[in-house]
């Protein structure tokens, strides 16, 4: 099982709350909100979040405005999981 959070702080404000609200094509495993807000992305390996990485890319590619909440959002979760050590790694090998 993999785990990624998503810190709101270093995220462009990026909350769970947030997520929930706009229409995002959710991971098989849906988000996950800790206490402090922060999202949670599980998946059960990495090849699975690559995967939802390339999806979210496509949505992004959906919007033309790259200012609206939802690009912005699905940039943001693309970031996270690409910054991800475990994904990094395995990507690398």
């Amino acid at each position: 099982m993999l785990r990624i959070e998503i810190p709101a702080e270093e995220y462009s404000g990026l909350t769970f709350l947030k997520v929930e609200q706009l229409d995002l094509p959710r991971p098989v495993n849906g988000f996950q909100s800790e206490i402090n807000g922060n999202i949670i992305l599980s998946f059960e390996d990495e090849e699975e979040a690559i995967n939802y990485s390339y999806e979210m890319d496509r949505y992004a590619e959906t919007h033309s405005d790259q200012s609206s909440p939802e690009y912005l959002a699905a940039i943001e979760i693309i970031k996270a999981i690409s910054n991800d050590e475990f994904v990094q790694s395995y990507i690398q090998s």
